[in-house]
This record gives C-alpha cells, sequence and structure tokens, in this order.
C-alpha cells in the first residue's frame, strides 16, 4: 500500500521528540534584505539635544572611533571599546553602544557579570560559541588586557531600559536593512505579526546615529507576556525556574547574567543556539535541561516577558 506524502509528514510531526531540532526562526536572526528600497541619503552633520557633538552618518557607523554624544552619561570608556585595535577588533562600542544596551541586531551587555564576559569571549575564540562571525573575528584578534577591560567597564555600567513590550496583532511593514537592522519600511503598511517577535527603534534616526537616549519597542503576540510568565516559573515542570540560577528579580545571580530587560529577539537567538549546540562552551550544559523542552513559540513567550521587566 502507498502511502501520501503528507501523512507520512503529519507522522512526523505527530512523533516528533519533544527536543527535536527546529527550523530556524528568520525574524529573531535578521540578514540585510539583497533588495533595498530607495532611502534618500543624509551626509549632513546630526546634532542632538544637549549634546556638543555632532556626526556624520559616516562617522555614526564607524567602526574604530565610535560617537561619544554624551560623555556624563558612562564613565570614560577605554580604548578596546571606543576605537578598538584595527583592523580585527572592532570598538565594543560600535555595536553594544557606550551604554552596553546594543541594538536589535546585537547583545545587550550592561551589567553582564565580568567573569561571565570573559568566558563568553573565550567561547568565541575558541570555536565553541558560535552565531557570530564579526564576534568569533574579534575574539581571536584580541587581547587578555583588552577584554578584561571592556568586561569591566560593560560590567560597571547600570543597565538602561531599554524594550517596551507591546503585545498585539498587526505590526508595521518592516525590511532588513544595512548591518542586519530592522526597520519600518518606507512605503508604510502594515502586516499580521503571527507568532514572530519585531522590534523596531523607537526612533529610528537616534538608533541609526548611535545615539543612546533611545532603544526599541518588540511587538510580541496577545497573550505572549503571560504565556512567558509561566514558562519562567517552570511552565509546570516544561522547563526550570529560571529564578533558580537568574536570581530572583532575573537581574543575575553571582556570575550568572542578568536576562530580565534584554532585548527579545536577542533571547530568543540565544535559547535556541542553545538548544541547536551552536552556542556551547564549559557553562552550556547548564541550560540543556532548560531549553530541551521548549518550542519556537516558548522561546518567544519567554523572552517577550523578560524583556518587559525592568533590567
Amino acid at each position: 500500500m502507498r502511502i501520501p506524502a503528507s501523512a507520512l509528514a503529519l507522522a512526523v510531526l505527530c512523533f516528533a521528540a519533544p527536543g527535536e531540532a527546529q527550523e530556524k526562526p528568520a525574524w529573531a536572526f535578521p540578514v540585510t534584505d539583497k533588495e533595498q528600497p530607495a532611502v534618500t541619503p543624509n551626509n549632513a552633520p546630526r546634532s542632538a539635544p544637549g549634546s556638543a557633538r555632532s556626526y556624520t552618518r559616516a562617522q555614526a557607523d564607524a567602526f574604530f572611533d565610535i560617537p561619544d554624544w554624551y560623555p556624563a552619561m558612562y564613565p570614560v570608556m577605554p580604548r578596546i571599546v571606543a576605537n578598538g585595535a584595527a583592523p580585527n577588533v572592532r570598538a565594543c562600542g560600535s555595536c553594544h553602544l557606550p551604554v552596553g544596551a546594543g541594538h536589535d541586531e546585537s547583545a545587550y551587555v550592561a551589567a553582564l557579570p565580568a567573569a561571565y564576559f570573559i568566558r563568553q569571549m573565550a567561547d568565541y575564540k575558541s570555536g565553541a560559541r558560535k552565531g557570530s562571525g564579526s564576534m568569533q573575528l574579534i575574539a581571536q584578534h584580541a587581547s587578555d588586557a583588552d577584554v578584561k577591560e571592556a568586561a569591566d567597564h560593560f560590567a560597571s555600567l547600570k543597565p538602561p531600559k531599554w524594550a517596551r513590550v507591546v503585545e498585539t496583532d498587526t505590526v508595521p511593514k518592516t525590511y532588513i536593512a544595512q548591518g542586519n537592522k530592522r526597520l519600518v519600511h518606507p512605503a508604510g503598511g502594515t502586516e499580521p505579526l503571527g507568532q514572530r517577535i519585531i522590534t523596531i527603534p523607537e526612533d529610528e534616526e537616534i538608533v541609526l546615529y548611535r545615539d543612546p537616549r533611545k532603544g526599541f519597542v518588540s511587538y510580541v503576540p496577545k497573550g505572549a507576556l503571560a504565556k512567558g510568565a509561566a514558562l519562567v516559573a517552570g511552565g509546570d515542570g516544561k522547563t526550570v525556574n529560571c529564578t533558580i540560577c537568574h536570581g530572583p528579580d532575573l537581574k543575575g545571580l553571582a556570575d550568572v547574567p542578568p536576562i530580565a530587560g534584554r532585548t527579545a529577539t536577542y533571547t530568543v537567538r540565544q535559547l535556541f543556539m542553545l538548544k541547536s549546540g551552536e552556542r556551547a562552551g564549559p557553562q552550556a550544559p547548564l541550560m540543556k535541561q532548560a531549553v530541551a523542552n521548549l518550542s519556537v513559540e516558548d522561546m518567544l513567550n519567554i523572552a517577550a516577558y523578560t524583556a518587559s521587566l525592568d533590567p
């Protein structure tokens, strides 16, 4: 008897193991669109309220001399954060900003324990942690002294409130601009959100010029926050109570990192890569039990809830 392909596919879905690999959610791993909408470039210097500095867009995008809009907002940046070490070690602040909050496509590193930061750089250097070719290159060429200076700088920062989470059914139409940045499409319009998180700048110009005054809004499906809160508490045995390791307020415990207030899509990326094995290293096994039975939807809900919290 010949069994239809559709029936075989259904059988695979029905009998798949809880921890079986799932398709990587493209919305959480933004890649620059091959076709870009027409946008009129602005090469004029831009100023900012209360700042004595001005920068062009090209200067704002520099990897080895980052914009220093508000020097009084954060401690004096060490060389590795402000300038990096050309040609292979970008300034840490070019992606993560002087305040350490980063953008949607990068990590929120403010207030990370220095020991944790150093350990992650070692994992990038060894190749145990993947998912970012630029970070692997930087880790291979950065000196131990530079890594420690960056770790100490970001550990000293007060984490800013960087994410606003909104439950909704529809979102603005977006595209992935250069640098893997998700932006609102200039043509306008809306589209159904579905089972995604769409994170865009609160103020696009501020973000594009790496001005650290404002962050992002994350649109999440309706009901995600309540579902995420339940999963963070253990999900009736589906996962491990996150507060055991990350602290009662999810703001970290000893050298375990804080997860409250971090960018939602970044959190989904990390949960997915921990489950897939792309993120490994000596400490990764501690998360294996937590992620083993999580679906992408579960990861979405957890990330929505943790992003909504004060950092």
